[in-house]
């Protein structure tokens, strides 16, 4: 049994700029939302991830994009699953947000 090709984790970083906060159009990579990944021999990648607020109802559909982003696709996606670990811990910040979120966010008319 041959092993199971593994995602980078520079490769799953990529895929998830694809993934957008719904209530600020901005990647969750570059909003600093993505705290930790990790892939198993399984290629299954574990997320650590955080939202911009304890509160915010859109969990659902930020995981339904990063399974579209990590899991599907014509080759079948670059994982072969996806779990996401929800982390309130450090909280979230704007000082965890990257100079190109930063650039976007103003672009935006937010002045961060």
């Amino acid at each position: 049994m041959s092993a199971v090709e593994k995602a980078a984790v520079d490769d799953v970083e990529e895929a998830m700029r694809d993934v957008v906060d719904p209530e600020l159009g901005i990647n969750v990579v570059d909003l600093g939302l993505v705290y930790g990944v990790s892939v198993d021999d399984a290629n299954v990648v574990t997320l650590d991830m955080t939202l911009t607020s304890a509160a915010c109802p859109l969990t659902d559909v930020i995981e339904d994009q990063a399974r579209s982003a990590l899991c599907e696709g014509p080759s079948g996606g670059l994982a072969a699953d996806l779990k996401i670990n929800w982390v309130w811990m450090p909280p979230w910040g704007p000082d965890k947000i990257s100079d190109d979120g930063r650039e976007q966010l103003r672009a935006l008319g937010f002045n961060v």
